[in-house]
This record gives C-alpha cells, structure tokens and sequence, in this order.
C-alpha cells in the first residue's frame, strides 16, 4: 500500500517507558489479553472488570511500576472518556426519541410501503442502515425483528432472506460508521479526523452491506431455510404517543450530524486557510459534540414534539435513554485504559520493530490484530479499543485520509466472525430461532463476509487517496 508499510514508519513510535525486553513484553501483552478473555469467556467477569484487572497484569508482568500502570490505566480511561463518553450519550438520546417517539416505525412503514417482490431485500437494507445510524446494535435488532418477522409472514420469504440484509445493515453502521462507539474510540485514539472517517466509512459501508446482505442472503436462505413464525417473539414495546412524526422530518433528522461533518470535513479540504469564515464556521459546527447536540435538539421538536410529547415526557424519555449506557461507557472507558497500558508499556513499538522486516501493510496488520482479539474475546468493541491501541504508532505521521482508512480497518477487522463467546451470536439465535450450526452459517458467515470485504475496499481506497 503505498506510504503505508509498517517499515517506513517504525520510526514514528514514541519511546516505551519502560526497560523490560521485546520478549517479556510481548509474554506480557500474550498474558494480559489471556486474563482478558479468560475472565470474560471462563468466568463470565463483566468486560470492565475484565480490562481493568488486564491492563494492572500486564504492566505488572512487563516490569512497570504499580503507581506508573495504575497512572496510565487512569490516564486511559479519563482521556477517552471525554473523548468520546458525550458523544454516546447524545447518540443514546437520539435512539432513545427516535424508537419512543415511533419516528423508527415511521421509516419503516413508509419504505415498506413502497417496496415490491425483488426490492424487499434492499428495503431492508437501507431501513436497517438509516435506524441502525443512531442506534446501538441491540437496540436496532429489538426494533427490526417484528418488522422482518412481519415481512416474511406477509410476502411468504425466507426468514434469512429479509433477516439477512436487515442485520448486515444493522452490523456495517456499527462497525464502519461513526458515532457508533467502536469507530468513535478508534478516531480518538489513532487521532484521526471524525469527518474524513465518516464519509470514507459510508463510502465503504454501502458495497459491504450491498454484498454481505441482499446478494449472500441469496445462499444464506438456501443454506438455512426458516419459515416465519406465526408469532412475533414477546417483547415489550416501546411506550408511544398515538400519532407519529413525519417521515422527512425524521430521516433529516437522524440524518442531521452526519450532514454537519461531513460538512466540515468538505470545508477542510477546499478551504485552504484555516482562518476563513467559513472553515471557523463549519469546524464549530461539524465537531461531532455540536453535530449531535444539535440533532438532539432538533429531535426534541421534530421527533418528540410531533409524536405529541409534553416537557416531563421528554424528560423522562432523555433520562431513560442515559442509564442503559452506563456499562458501555465503563467498557469503552477501560477498555481506553488498556489501550494506554499497552502504549506506555512500549507495545506499540515493539510491534513496529518485530515486524518492520515483514513488508506487511499497516492497514493489513491493523486488521489482522483486530480479527485476532474479536476472535478471542467476542466483542467488536473491545477489538477495536485493543488494537487501536496496539496500531496507534502507525498512525504517527500519516496523511488525513490514510488514518481514516486505518480506523475503518480496525472496525472492519473488528467484526470478523462471530461464534459463541459473543452476545450477539446468541441474540441473533434466539430472536430467528435458529441451531448452534444454523447461526454459524448465517450470521457468522455474514460478519466473516463485512469484515473481508469491507478491508478489501480500504485497500482499494488506500491505492487511490
């Protein structure tokens, strides 16, 4: 790739703090990852714990002062959760208004009733991508399941015909797509610009989805064929007002922040002089606090206001979408922590000087290390806090949009087969009704294929920006 082998840039590593040689190091880092997955898999340990105790063994064995591993484990947490904590809890008050005040309903009806025969599967597709932007994953397959459910009685389909597409639609935004948290913690930590990544990410996004849904569910309903149940899952559902908001308002509106940074970072590149009016104007405007406070505010108008909402239902409808995240935010907070760990622990350029000789790709290696933690560990978003720990020196020095693309293959390589040591994996199981082996060729072939295809479309980019 060009200006992108890990030789050219093992100079750009920051020195490590620590003496301890590349073979301890890297037992180390080997045995911090292990106690990782161990006390997640094993022993069921919640992820924050699980990180925490990780990252204290790893400076541990590495040979680091308990008060200097303890200092960047802090340092960790603290930076990336102001670098990002505000912007997944704007984003779960946007799901929250947009699944209570029956906007999500609304863009489903409304795209539903316009597709026919052949143009289901892409309608499922594009429905899943525009709820799945603001959504978490689980929240989007909570919404989509009595829709693709729904659509499968009524049109006679396959269950993995119309599941497919909704779930690969779902799985791309929340691996490729900011402001979702994996992607949202590898800008910050490999500094990349938001903006830049979000367009190079849909720009990416749209042929994975296009290939790993409606064209692979041709073979995955052959593979796995399942009727629709006669009866959705029970599920309790969102309470809402009796009347919704419009279809336009609320697609602008979930739409809104994506528009504002990507107008910034199409300010950033025609306007050369960082001074000009409007470059101020679209930095302030497309920072992604500003972006998604905006939409927010905006939702409580367009979303909230229209589906009939009083000011202690929109209260209450904000202070509701806050407590769920609070485990996310001390996973991805933690998981900062280790990152830290693993940079200051000099890993970073212990990898730059083992393998400076290989003539691997940065892009590739970053991928690689991503598909190895999710397979260990399966959480996307520990994956893509790990490795973006682990590949942050090769970041140092590298133009705007290579560092984008960096950040989309970590994500990428985040989502590399699903299995059982996911909570994903069995969600999708239980909701479709599916077997241990059923799943595997569905939903873990699906990821497999959005991983692949996804890095081999930032390869692509690569050769081209």
């Amino acid at each position: 790739m060009t200006g992108l082998s890990v030789a050219t840039l093992a100079a750009a590593a920051p020195a490590p703090i620590t003496s301890a040689g590349d073979a301890r190091l890297g037992l180390a880092v080997l045995a911090g990852i292990a106690v990782i997955v161990l006390l997640i898999t094993r022993f069921r340990l919640h992820a924050f714990l699980a990180l925490t105790i990780g990252s204290l063994t790893l400076g541990f064995l590495a040979g680091a002062p308990a008060d200097k591993t303890i200092a960047s484990f802090n340092a960790g947490l603290g930076s990336t959760v102001a670098g990002v904590g505000v912007l997944i809890a704007l984003g779960a008050v946007l799901g929250r208004l947009l699944a209570d005040s029956g906007g999500a309903d609304e863009i489903v009806d409304t795209i539903l009733a316009r597709a026919r025969g052949r143009a289901m599967p892409w309608a499922m597709v594009l429905i899943a991508s525009v709820i799945g932007l603001p959504l978490f994953f689980e929240v989007g397959i909570v919404l989509l399941i009595p829709v693709v459910l729904l659509v499968a009685r009524r049109g006679g389909w396959s269950l993995m015909r119309i599941g497919i597409p909704a779930l690969a639609g779902l799985s791309v935004m929340h691996g490729l797509v900011p402001p979702h948290p994996g992607p949202l913690v590898a800008v910050d930590a490999l500094h990349a610009d938001l903006g830049v990544t979000l367009a190079l990410g849909v720009l990416v996004a749209v042929p994975t989805v296009v290939v790993a849904g409606p064209l692979f569910s041709r073979y995955a309903a052959r593979w796995v064929d399942i009727p629709a149940p006669q009866e959705p899952p029970a599920q309790t559902p969102p309470a809402r007002a009796g009347r919704r908001p419009r279809f336009g308002a609320t697609v602008g509106t979930v739409l809104l922040p994506v528009v504002l940074m990507l107008f910034k970072a199409l300010a950033d590149i025609v306007v050369d002089d960082p001074a000009a009016g409007v470059r101020r104007f679209a930095d302030v405007v497309g920072s992604p606090l500003i972006a998604l406070l905006a939409a927010v505010l905006a939702g409580m108008f367009t979303l909230g206001r229209a589906a009939g909402f009083d000011r202690e239902r929109l209260s209450s409808t904000v202070e509701r979408s806050l407590a769920p995240i609070a485990g996310i935010l001390l996973i991805v907070g933690a998981g900062g922590g280790f990152k830290q760990t693993l940079i200051d622990a000099g890993v970073g350029r212990m990898v730059l000087d083992l393998s400076k000789d290989w003539s691997v790709p940065a892009l590739l290696l970053a991928w690689l290390i991503a598909v190895a933690i999710r397979l260990a560990t399966g959480s996307a978003t520990v994956a893509t806090i790990s490795a973006s720990g682990l590949v942050a020196p090769l970041a140092a020095g590298l133009p705007t949009a290579q560092t984008a693309l960096l950040v989309l293959a970590v994500g990428a390589g985040s989502l590399f087969f699903s299995h059982v040591n996911d909570a994903g994996f069995w969600l999708v199981k239980e909701y479709f009704g599916m077997s241990v082996g059923q799943t595997v060729k569905t939903w873990s072939v699906m990821e497999t294929i959005i991983s692949v295809v996804g890095l081999g479309f930032v390869l692509l980019l690569s050769l081209v920006l």
